[in-house]
Formats: C-alpha cells, structure tokens, sequence
C-alpha cells in the first residue's frame, strides 16, 4: 500500500489556504497515527494526532450510548474556536482547527469538499492494495497508554 503523502498534503495545504480562519489541519488514522498535517509550530503534530484519536474513541462510545448510530462529526467549541473533527472513510479521520471569527456554515462546506477530495485518494489507496495493514504490536502499546482517560 502506497500512500501519496504529497497528494494529501497538498489538499490539506489547499484547504488553509482557501479557507478562511483555520488555524490548522490534520488526517488522522482512527488509531492515532498522524497522515498528513499543516499545524501551527507550537503544536506536536503526534500530540495532536493521538488526542483526536481519543476524542474520537470517546465520541463513538457516547454516540453508541446515546443510540445515535455512527458518528460523522465531533464539534468542539471553546472560547479561541472551534476543533472539529470529520469522518474521512474508515481509515482517516479530518481535524480541523478554526478561530472563533469562522462563519460555520461556510467552514462545514469547506470540510465536506475536502473530506470527498480526501476521500478519493485514501479509496485509490485502497484499491491499489488488497493485503490488510497492521500496526505493530508496540504502536498499540503506546497507542493505548497514551488515551487512558
């Protein structure tokens, strides 16, 4: 399985650019391994990825309690802005980090054009591949000391 980094990179380079008030980005497996990110200097890129990853876990435990069926979308709102993440297929995950002044009807539209353009190149991926991937026995490790809550 070859990933085309560069392709991801770009449409995440592409959304900050075009879109007005992101302060960052991020694609993210569901296990917490960062894809591709363009993230302020101040933050660490791997921090962030494993943190999503979390938030997802926790997002997909309330939306099964809850009976809300899987979840698409986690919106967190705080007083600097907004963190949402998006459902990118089953294998991504798209965090996106606005500042407060971002009209959020327009910042959901700029997330769903790029998660479809995400999208096409993670399934490309897949087809290309048909073995399954794995994560090493000490990334689950890490993975699972790093999101004890």
């Amino acid at each position: 399985m070859s990933i085309n980094t560069k392709q991801l990179e770009n449409i995440l380079q592409n959304f900050v650019r075009s879109t007005s008030g992101i302060e960052g980005v991020a694609l993210i497996t569901p296990d917490g391994l960062p894809l591709a990110s363009n993230l302020p200097n101040t933050m660490d890129e791997e921090r962030v990825a494993a943190m999503s990853a979390a938030m997802l876990s926790l997002g997909e435990r309330i939306g099964s309690e809850l009976a809300r069926g899987s979840i698409q979308r986690i919106f967190v709102e705080g007083d600097l802005g907004y963190g949402i993440l998006t459902s990118c297929g089953e294998d991504a995950v798209f965090l996106v980090l606005a500042n407060s002044s971002t009209k959020q009807g327009l910042l959901m539209l700029a997330i769903k054009q790029a998660t479809n353009s995400l999208r096409k190149v993670l399934v490309a991926v897949e087809e290309e591949s048909s073995e399954p991937s794995y994560v090493s026995l000490e990334q689950e490790r890490n993975l699972r000391s790093s999101l004890r809550i």
